[in-house]
């Protein structure tokens, strides 16, 4: 239940082309206190609970138990949520060993594009592909539940 990830901005959009899957999805937090956030999720007609434990020191690693729910179950929580639904399309790339989920964020947060790849542990080698930004991993302004709070229209970049 540990989860090891690593995030980055991405550089182009040419990782739509490499894409296998392309998910849109809508998301909101019961719960943003910075030792757990409480996540509520609705994609592809699921929904999805999820809590995530506080980050370690490097940000790559956390505790995270997600349960599967109904649709029905998922729109009901996600109107309890805090202030700030995440609205998004999710694009999964296979790129040499791994599978990077790339996060295309709209509403409030458009124009960021945010990388993930998870790893069997914190030190893992990777292939980076071309598209691959800098590094944000561990930075907590990139993380949903604060860009929930503060969203990137909001940022001055």
């Amino acid at each position: 239940m540990q989860e090891i990830e690593r995030k980055f901005l991405v550089a182009s959009e040419s990782f739509k082309e490499e894409a296998f899957s392309k998910t849109h999805m809508v998301q909101g937090f019961l719960n943003t206190h910075p030792e757990r956030t409480v996540r509520v999720r609705l994609h592809n007609n699921v929904g999805f609970l999820t809590v995530k434990g506080k980050s370690s020191k490097s940000g790559t690693t956390r505790f995270e138990w997600e349960k599967a729910i109904s649709k029905n179950e998922a729109e009901n929580l996600l109107l309890l949520c805090e202030k700030g639904i995440i609205d998004k399309i999710r694009y999964k790339i296979k790129h040499k060993a791994h599978v990077f989920e790339v996060d295309e964020f709209l509403g409030d947060n458009e124009g960021l594009i945010v990388a993930e790849v998870e790893l069997a542990s914190e030190n893992e080698h990777f292939e980076k592909p071309d598209w691959l930004g800098e590094e944000v991993t561990g930075q907590v302004q990139y993380y949903n539940s604060q860009l929930s709070k503060h969203p990137y229209k909001n940022w001055n970049h």
